[in-house]
């Protein structure tokens, strides 16, 4: 049995900050716990490369969601260091200070939240040298200029960076992404890799969290499996739960920390009963909204066959450059479902591409004709699902049900987000470009036919956040400290502790609230 002062559960965004932050001091002892192994497949560097990240279960988490009776889909995850930021599309985004300004009463607000992320980031317009490396790539392909050039048309305001200014308009640009280089920036290339030889910092790959120990109230360990044997790592101060926003719920569950009868059914014995672990989990549901080109263009000849992909990766490995070297997505837009809003409540994310009809269990894969695809996505939906355990082994997967488009909100704001990517590819220099709309297709047009097609022909997005939610009062999991109420000396730190999303993409956020969770642990205040 080993003894440290922290014991970390994930090594991915919020892991990788903490494991750095808690070592400054080199009379700390901090054990990284990770159930997946070392990022050293090449694919990991390579930002195009995602899908076969996403595909393998070597490199990602393979868990089941309910979308709806009878429909399920798969939720990726990363399985390696790094987490999540080793296999993901790589888009960076602050988040609209309106949102971080929300959770102002719990400590988190923007004021608080904004000298981190400029101490966390280097950006080739804001500068900072912070250890997050992040690049835009422009004049990715001519259809992103049309793209670009027909959203201003629109009224959309062209931005060199979508984070910049007050965040409340609608602007359209290149998306920022944790891309230096032609190289994908992983959390543990920034914050884990620098650090990993300093003594008082062990880092266990290969080991799956099976529980977490408490002894009269407190948490003073977790129980781990590495290669068929297990093990108790204690922690002196405190067990911190970095895990996501699915991976955290369960092990809080197995650990007994959850609701009562889910636990019971799952044969569990409750320890704590908290109802709202595993509760609130929310999402983000992109609808595709995809063209056939009227004659050649884009990355569908270049990336959609095997002798493209060669040519592809031919160019990269000699120069570092081409698609391969670019973010998933190469223009992003935030913009308001209607116009007497106050401020952007979708966004699109747009690639000169189109996608191949999902084969199961698999990412993305291209069509071999010419196309266009749009992501339209509710940022801040409302809609509720859940996780729960259904059996006290957490390498069983849990039950997660998404629960997309539940309420009149989301619906409503789900179409018109539909219509407004419409009106987009109508106008313009890009609507000279558009022989057709291939998906969902133009026969789909009331607002039942819109949400059904969202249903079906949608994205899991990988922002999934609220299962351990923050608040001021008992019911939530943790406090604003985001200590777990009820345990002493047991913390979540990841994307599981947003009670809504921040308007966008939730790396860079999780990235902070790690950093600013440091500051609490350590009892400092936020520099």
């Amino acid at each position: 049995m080993d003894g440290f002062d922290y014991v970390i559960v994930g090594a991915g965004a919020a892991g990788c900050v903490l494991a750095n932050r808690l070592t400054e001091d080199p009379g700390t002892r901090v054990l990284l716990i990770e159930a997946g192994g070392w990022d050293r497949s090449p694919f990991v560097r390579v930002p195009k490369a995602f899908a076969r990240l996403m595909d393998d279960p070597r490199t990602a988490w393979h868990y089941p969601a309910t979308v709806a009776p009878g429909r399920s889909e798969t939720w990726q995850r990363g399985r390696l260091v790094g987490g999540s930021t080793a296999i993901n599309g790589m888009i960076w985004s602050r988040g609209a200070a309106a949102d971080w300004d929300a959770l102002a009463p719990l400590g988190w607000g923007w004021s608080t939240l904004r000298p981190i992320f400029e101490r966390l980031e280097d950006h080739p317009s804001r500068g900072g040298g912070g250890a997050v490396r992040l690049s835009v790539a422009t004049g990715t392909d001519p259809l992103c200029e049309e793209m670009l050039a027909t959203g201003a048309e629109l009224g959309w305001r062209r931005v060199d960076d979508l984070d910049a200014g007050d965040g409340d308009g609608e602007r359209i640009g290149y998306a920022t992404a944790t891309i230096h280089a032609g190289r994908r920036v992983t959390a543990a290339d920034a914050f884990l890799h620098p650090v990993r030889k300093r003594p008082n910092l062990t880092v266990a790959v290969g080991s799956v969290a099976l529980r977490v120990l408490v002894e009269d109230g407190r948490a003073v360990g977790v129980r781990v499996a590495h290669r068929g044997r297990e093990a108790d790592h204690r922690a002196a101060a405190e067990v911190i739960l970095a895990a996501g926003a699915l991976a955290t719920p369960q092990l809080l569950q197995v650990s007994g920390i959850g609701p009562a009868d889910t636990l019971r059914s799952a044969g569990v014995p409750v320890l704590l009963d908290r109802p709202r672990v595993g509760a609130g989990l929310r999402e983000h549901r992109p609808i595709p909204v995809q063209y056939r080109l009227a004659e050649p263009g884009g990355y569908n000849a270049r990336l959609g066959s095997r002798l493209g992909q060669a040519r592809a990766a031919l160019r990269y490995l000699t120069t570092r450059g081409g698609p391969l070297a670019l973010p998933v997505m190469d223009v992003a837009a935030h913009l308001k479902s209607r116009p007497e809003l106050d401020r952007p409540d979708v966004h699109l994310l747009m690639a000169p591409f189109s996608a191949a009809p999902r084969r199961p269990g698999r990412a993305l894969e291209l069509e071999r004709e010419p196309g266009l695809l749009c992501l339209a996505t509710v940022t801040r939906p409302d809609s509720e699902g859940s996780l729960a355990v259904t059996g006290p082994d957490p390498r069983t997967p849990p039950a997660i049900v998404a629960n997309y488009f539940a309420t009149a909100h989301d619906r409503r704001v789900a179409v018109d987000a539909v219509r407004r990517t419409r009106e987009l590819f109508a106008t313009g220099p890009i609507a000279k470009r558009i022989a057709a709309e291939t998906l969902p297709g133009p026969a789909v047009q009331t607002d039942e036919e819109i949400v059904e097609a969202g249903r079906v022909h949608g994205y899991c997005g990988y922002h999934a956040i609220g299962t351990c939610a923050m608040g001021a009062d008992d019911e939530h999991v943790v406090d604003p400290q985001l200590r777990v109420r009820g345990v002493a000396g047991l913390r979540v730190v990841d994307a599981s502790v947003f009670p809504a999303l921040v308007s966008g993409w939730t790396s860079a956020p999780v990235t902070a609230l790690a950093w600013r969770a440091a500051d609490l642990i350590l009892g400092r205040t936020t520099e």
